[in-house]
């Protein structure tokens, strides 16, 4: 099986990001988990093009300038590669509406680690939130558990 490509965005606006609890989509990998939006690519699509196309498809708002942060690779036990490419974005324009995959909420950027997160989420999201410059996360996942962590080469203690 070959490897996932998927894009990932957290909107930011007052202080707060738009985060996606994932309650309504059966068999889902993040079900019970507070995500940014985001999808998998379609064919032929760069990341900005798949990040602007699940935003607007998941939150109905239209993205203006979409920062690229970083490549962030999952391994698991479970499922396949997965190399996600992850975006913020400050400046949007729309109407936000609601979401087939789950509840949208402007969180606080202060309270959003202590939501149910995956546990590597808690590293890109601590990354950006030092506004680090743009990097290369590698997790490795057995079950729901991580298991390592790398950030630019180096291993991390996680």
């Amino acid at each position: 099986m070959g490897a996932i490509l998927t894009s990932l965005l957290y909107l930011e606006r007052d202080g707060k990001y738009l985060m996606l609890h994932r309650t309504k989509k059966e068999r889902d990998i993040n079900e019970g988990k507070w995500i940014g939006v985001g999808g998998k690519f379609e064919a032929d699509e760069s990341p900005e093009e798949c990040v602007i196309r699940e935003a607007r498809e998941e939150t109905g708002l239209t993205l203006l300038s979409p920062a690229f942060r970083g490549i962030v690779t999952f391994v698991s036990d479970r499922y396949p590669t997965e190399y996600m490419h992850l975006f913020t974005c400050t400046r949007f324009t729309g109407e936000l509406r609601d979401c087939d995959e789950g509840e949208l909420a402007w969180i606080e950027k202060s309270r959003v680690t202590s939501l149910p997160l995956w546990a590597g989420d808690r590293i890109f999201l601590e990354l950006l939130a030092k506004d680090a410059p743009f990097f290369s996360l590698k997790l490795v996942y057995r079950g729901d558990d991580l298991v390592r962590a790398t950030l630019d080469g180096r291993v991390l203690t996680v």
